[in-house]
């Protein structure tokens, strides 16, 4: 169901999309004829044609068969993306330099070339965005295609605003050869050097296949469409005649297999238009760049507000489980979350949210399932979040009820010990504000890992549900006692399994009513804001990747 503000975007869009047609009087085949007539046109009524050209791209053929695929344009996905009538379209007279194997010819020269590049407004919000084209060549890269990417990402960092890229390609273009690559590995440098400066999103709306899918892979997050987007290093024919498995491009890459299976992908979407307008919502929360704080917009949930139901919303038997996102939903403002990666490693919840306004970055164990266990998948997702978190200045809110990290052979001979490094590195090096609350389990190592005090937290609170602990009570009493058990785990949970141990060492700040949970947190933030903390002077850190 479309909120109402997204229905009138969506309408606004869909007026400016039947206004295009307009602008496309003629055929792609009349501007050739005509562009290749003898009679000498002046310079006005030649920018005229190649205007008409380049909104044209491959040709009306070819945009009907893109809508019968169902999927937009190059163009009608910008217009729908940005605020009406704030794209701004830099080199639209572009050409591919390419003269060899009848690519010279004029039939085979399009305007703007396979891309289509510019800058405009969400929701009034400076972006610059690049939408290959399918129509003209498959969307494949040329030099030239390269070129007007690298143009834009270069604005972007000068100018601190962020990039959003609508792939949507075949691929290199073999008639290039070597330039080609050559503007793909343009493309990563800049992809690299962005990083950590604007935020960069990928949105795969069609095919992306070979070395094209490196750049989806550098930047901060990367979107799919259900059913007609495809992410792989080699496709289905190649892993058949090398490997003899079959395989279809959905099972190899698709959303399904790349936002469940392998993590490439941080959301999925139903089609073009679901994926675009909530491209538009997660945009909201975002700073322009590694300058900015984190964006605030007037707040209507009062910062004050009890939350009477989380009192009662954890278990008293400690091996039950509960949803940890609706603890997230009860405290954020109007209980909206945008949750990153909802079907890969489920045992760890990310996204954003706000408080009291300010956009916030949540990260929480999820007692659902594994217990909330930590393992191999869900330490690098979390470990990634709170890195792009830090990089540009979201506070991050640690919702903490881990029993430990998940035992077995399978994790350990994956690395565990290495992944699950990784996401304390990542909290132990951030320097935005960090609060956590423990609302349950905190065992072992894990206590550690998950935004302790002793990584450099804010502010640390427990609910009185809390137990910090090196590990559960029965297998404590067990290794402790050695069969002589007889009361001891009852002298056990009395001790330890409690908030109190780590309350008086002063490794929690406070106790507190689940119900104040919200009312702590937006406090803390406002404190928080003009928060300042350096680490020593490295050329980088070495991360164990």
């Amino acid at each position: 169901m479309l909120r109402p503000r997204a229905c009138a975007l969506l309408l606004s869009a869909m007026a400016a999309l039947r206004l295009l047609p307009r602008l496309l009087p003629v055929s792609r085949t009349q501007l050739v004829r005509s562009r290749s007539a003898s009679a000498p046109r002046s310079v006005p009524e030649r920018i005229a044609e190649k205007r008409r050209a380049a909104l044209l791209g491959g040709g009306q053929a070819r945009i009907n068969a893109q809508h019968k695929r169902g999927k937009l344009t190059a163009r009608e996905r910008i217009l729908l993306l940005l605020d009406p009538g704030s794209f701004v379209e830099y080199d639209m007279f572009v050409e591919h330099r390419c003269a060899d194997f009848g690519m010279e010819s004029d039939q085979n020269k399009y305007p703007g070339d396979s891309v289509v590049t510019g800058q405009g407004r969400i929701n009034g919000r400076l972006v610059y965005v690049f939408s290959q084209d399918f129509t003209v060549f498959g969307g494949s890269l040329s030099g030239a295609h390269a070129q007007k990417i690298c143009k834009i990402m270069d604005q972007a960092v000068m100018v601190g605003a962020p990039v959003i890229g609508l792939n949507d390609s075949g691929g290199a273009r073999i008639q290039e050869g070597v330039e080609s690559l050559a503007g793909y590995a343009d493309i990563f440098l800049r992809n690299v050097l962005c990083s950590g400066v604007v935020p960069q999103i990928s949105l795969i709306m069609g095919p992306c296949a070979g070395g094209a899918v490196y750049s989806p892979a550098l930047t901060d997050f990367t979107f799919m469409v259900k059913d007609t987007s495809y992410l792989f290093i080699t496709g289905p024919d190649v892993v058949k005649s090398v490997t003899n498995e079959d395989v279809t491009q959905e099972q190899l890459g698709g959303a399904k297999t790349h936002t469940a299976v392998s993590g490439v992908a941080h959301r999925a979407f139903e089609n073009d238009v679901d994926a675009l307008l909530n491209l538009r919502e997660f945009f909201n929360y975002l700073p322009l760049s590694n300058r900015d704080p984190a964006p605030v917009r007037k707040c209507h949930d009062p910062s004050n507000r009890l939350v009477p139901e989380l009192d009662t919303v954890v278990p008293m038997e400690s091996t039950k489980a509960y949803d940890m996102v609706d603890i997230v939903h009860s405290i954020v403002d109007e209980r909206e979350f945008f949750e990153i990666m909802p079907s890969y490693a489920r045992n760890m919840i990310v996204g954003f949210a706000r408080m009291n306004g300010r956009t916030v970055g949540i990260l929480a164990n999820q007692p659902k399932v594994a217990s909330g266990c930590l393992d191999i998948n869900s330490s690098v997702k979390g470990a990634r979040f709170v890195r792009f978190c830090d990089a540009f200045n979201i506070p991050l809110i640690t919702f903490v009820d881990v029993p430990g990290f998940l035992p077995g052979t399978a994790q350990e001979y994956g690395g565990i010990i290495r992944h699950g490094a990784k996401l304390l590195f990542a909290f132990a090096e951030a320097t935005v504000p960090k609060i956590t609350i423990i609302t349950r389990k905190a065992y072992g190592g894990a206590y550690d890992v998950m935004s302790s005090k002793h990584l450099r937290g804010d502010v640390n609170y427990a609910w009185p549900t809390a137990e910090v602990a090196v590990m559960g009570a029965k297998g404590a009493v067990q290794i402790i006692f050695r069969g002589k058990e007889t009361d001891a785990e009852a002298e056990y949970v009395n001790k330890f399994a409690n908030p109190f141990p780590a309350a008086v060492r002063g490794f929690v700040d406070d106790i507190i009513e689940p119900s104040t949970t919200r009312i702590r947190i937006c406090c803390d933030l406002e404190v928080l804001a003009s928060k300042t903390q350096s680490s020593p002077w490295k050329k980088h850190a070495n991360i164990p990747l």
